[in-house]
């Protein structure tokens, strides 16, 4: 049994060995797991943390010091003092350098960006797929070798994704070619599912939305698919629209960073981000090997986030964005190469994984996680961390903070089973803490950058959310990139409406 998972990894070595018959066979060679996130810690991160949490923190430590500061002038005056001297035009004056003092704190000091409420699209039954229908589907396609077959019928054994996942049945016509109508119309389909779920739960109106970020790794159209949404909810013609192509599963969190940075530079306005993947532009029916994955992980679906900026949202939003750290690693040439979409001998298009993906992933998480560390650990757990550093011997492995401090929940996105082992045991999570992501990759395969976002859709439906949880969602994708983002619920959330996890 331990063999025959060995067998399934994303690191392969894409090797066809032309034997007597004629046919092709692929070597797959299991490669390192993930870096031991003890064997080192990069100081820059720890630094680059810390200036975060400084950065953001000013105004937070000026404005206690100038209360202070003011209370101890006025305590020096006495009531007397102030109805001897002071006359109704110095009263008015003062009560107007306190007014201004306090709008210009107010304006300088950022404000919270608020996620109202979200939702996920779950496609209709009849695009429901199992593992064995799968196979059956390919091999009738006539598009693939019967190595090939083999092979992705191996990875879907080990792939931790269950019966019930969804799949346009396009890809499996025999000869089936990338094609930009069925990319759209799968776009659409579950782009305006999401965002119809959304604007019926939120009681908001297209026109009251003035920021749209729309996300999709693969499929890039003229016009966008910003541009597509705007055109069939009818936005208003000031609304301000951006698509985010070519980023990986990874895209979702860079899409929220977006949206918060607008969001702040127009106060009180509400944006609407959409995160979503194509299956049919994904799809890649070759035999190569590391062309393959994708093939058996890639699902339907797409998720749609309403987020605010304005203060009188508080009261009915979910959460509260805390913290948003990005880590990009493309400056390494073995990153930048680990997943690409690229075009096989036979001129078929599919996206390649490399062998060294794991490995550099892990290497992104560990920088993302130890930038996040000092934003959301305890005190103690900082002040241990920097003692073991300190006087540790030299041989010894440093002391990693206990992540799980930090959160009550954490949502990470849903590759592959292989992917969500080796965080598990390098985080040392529980597997309560495992329980959404596993639950999700089973119930509807990888979504890519929306994946996240069923997952915290899971613990809401199993009423895990209360107010003043914290959740850490952790995404990665092409380039190589890692993201995270934290947020705090504002008060209990329950079974959302509609819910994906649950069967009208």
């Amino acid at each position: 049994m331990a063999r025959e998972q060995e067998r399934f990894s994303t690191e392969i070595a894409n090797q066809a060995v032309d034997n007597n018959a004629g046919s092709f066979c692929y070597s797959v060679k299991v490669r390192p797991r993930l870096p031991d996130f003890l064997s080192s810690v990069n100081l820059k991160y720890v630094k680059l943390g810390y200036s975060y949490l400084l950065r953001h923190s000013f105004y937070f430590l000026v404005a206690p010091i100038l209360i202070v500061i003011f209370g101890v002038e006025l305590r020096k005056l006495s009531w007397e003092d102030f109805y001897q001297k002071c006359d109704l035009i110095d009263a008015l004056f003062m009560m107007g350098l306190l007014g201004l003092i306090l709008y210009i704190y107010l304006d300088l000091t950022p404000r919270s960006i608020y996620l109202v409420d979200f939702a996920c699209y779950r496609p209709p039954n009849e695009l429901k797929i199992s593992k064995e229908e799968f196979i059956e589907l390919a091999r009738k396609s006539g598009n693939f070798s019967d190595t090939a077959i083999e092979y992705q019928q191996r990875v879907l054994k080990n792939s931790g994704i269950g019966d019930e996942t969804y799949m346009p049945r396009a890809v499996f016509r025999p000869g089936y070619k990338l094609s930009l109508k069925d990319g759209r119309e799968e776009a659409a389909t579950v782009m305006f599912g999401a965002i119809n779920d959304l604007l019926a739960a939120t009681k908001i109106r297209p026109k009251d939305i003035r920021i749209l970020v729309v996300n999709c790794g693969v499929l890039n159209t003229t016009p966008s698919l910003s541009s597509m949404v705007v055109n069939h909810f009818k936005f208003k013609h000031k609304i301000h629209s951006f698509n985010l192509g070519g980023m990986g599963c990874a895209a979702g969190v860079i899409a929220i960073d977006l949206a918060r940075d607008l969001l702040l530079a127009y106060p009180g306005s509400y944006a609407l981000v959409v995160s979503a993947e194509a299956v049919t532009y994904t799809w890649y029916n070759g035999n190569e090997a590391d062309m393959l994955i994708p093939n058996c992980f890639f699902r339907m679906g797409a998720a749609a986030m309403l987020l605010s900026s304005s203060r009188l949202e508080r009261w009915r939003s979910k959460y509260e964005l805390k913290q948003l750290v990005r880590t990009h690693k493309a400056m390494d040439n073995r990153s930048y190469k680990s997943i690409q979409m690229r075009e096989d001998e036979e001129g078929k298009k599919g996206i390649s994984v490399s062998k060294d993906v794991i490995e550099v992933g892990g290497h992104a998480l560990k920088a993302n996680i130890t930038t996040l560390g000092p934003l959301v650990l305890p005190v103690s757990e900082q002040l241990h961390f920097f003692t073991n550093l300190l006087f540790k011997k030299k041989k010894a492995k440093p002391y990693i903070p206990d992540y799980k401090l930090a959160f009550e929940h954490v949502c990470i996105l849903a590759t592959s089973k292989k992917v969500l082992d080796e965080i598990q045991n390098n985080l040392e999570l529980t597997e309560e803490y495992m329980e959404a992501s596993r639950k999700t990759l089973e119930r509807f395969g990888n979504t890519s950058s929306s994946s996240i976002w069923y997952e915290l859709a899971y613990l809401e439906a199993n009423s895990r959310i209360n107010r003043k949880d914290r959740i850490w969602q952790i995404a990665f994708g092409s380039g190589f990139k890692c993201n995270s983002v934290v947020w705090k619920a504002l008060r209990n959330n329950g079974k959302p409406k509609p819910c994906p996890w649950v069967e009208d």
